[in-house]
């Protein structure tokens, strides 16, 4: 009778966040604020990619970032010194976002960003699990975690869109495969985009950003 309590608690737990996510979603289209959320496992790089990539659309859009983590506001304070607006929504031992903290947060930020940036607390686990009512879903592996991490963490990458391989410039340091990591995502999750990124050096970051600027465009093509 245990495990039927929480499964029955667990499932009802989804449909209440699913429902706040659809509200935040149906907001975010009427305010054509294009939300993108960063998922990855503790150290794979979610706000040094942000640091390189914030800065290619602070030119010509508005952007903004909450920053999801069990404690501090460290990371918040790393991306407001670029000049961005930043919300740190600290969990205070809960392993993942889940949209009613999103909304909560949400509501001190400026109502007219073109750009939100969701980064989720380092977790490749449970985040998998709840819709935070973002257009997309991104996953990063980074080099030194290994390649093996798409098999041992498929729900990560089956929800996701999009996985970004950082820290590349260490590729030829450590023992990882693109194309074994690639393929084993692939499998997983046949649509997905795959970028390979270094914020340290540039490398892929344009070719990231200019993806984010397509897909803003494809879901709000008259904005």
């Amino acid at each position: 009778m245990a495990e039927i309590r929480t499964v029955r608690v667990m499932e009802s737990l989804l449909k209440a966040n699913d429902y706040v996510a659809q509200r935040l979603r149906q907001a975010w289209n009427q305010s054509r604020t294009f939300v993108v959320h960063l998922m990855s496992a503790p150290g794979a790089g979610k706000t040094t990619l942000l640091e390189a990539t914030l800065p290619a659309l602070m030119d010509r859009y508005r952007v903004g970032v909450l920053e999801g983590d069990i404690e501090t506001e460290r990371d918040a304070e790393r991306i407001r010194a670029l000049g961005v607006e930043a919300v740190q929504v600290t969990t205070g031992g809960t392993c993942h976002l889940e949209a009613p903290m999103v909304e909560q947060a949400w509501r001190l930020m400026p109502n007219d960003l073109d750009f939100l940036f969701i980064e989720n607390v380092g977790n490749l686990v449970c985040p998998a699990s709840f819709d935070l009512g973002e257009h997309l879903r991104v996953v990063l592996l980074s080099v030194p975690e290994g390649d093996d991490k798409p098999a041992k963490y498929p729900k990560a990458f089956r929800t996701a869109q999009v996985l970004v391989i950082t820290k590349a410039d260490l590729l030829e340091s450590m023992d990882f495969s693109v194309e074994r990591a690639r393929q084993e995502a692939l499998e997983i999750q046949p649509g997905l985009q795959v970028f390979v990124v270094s914020a340290k050096t540039g490398l892929g970051i344009s070719p990231w950003t200019q993806f984010l600027e397509e897909r803003r465009r494809q879901t709000f093509p008259n904005a």
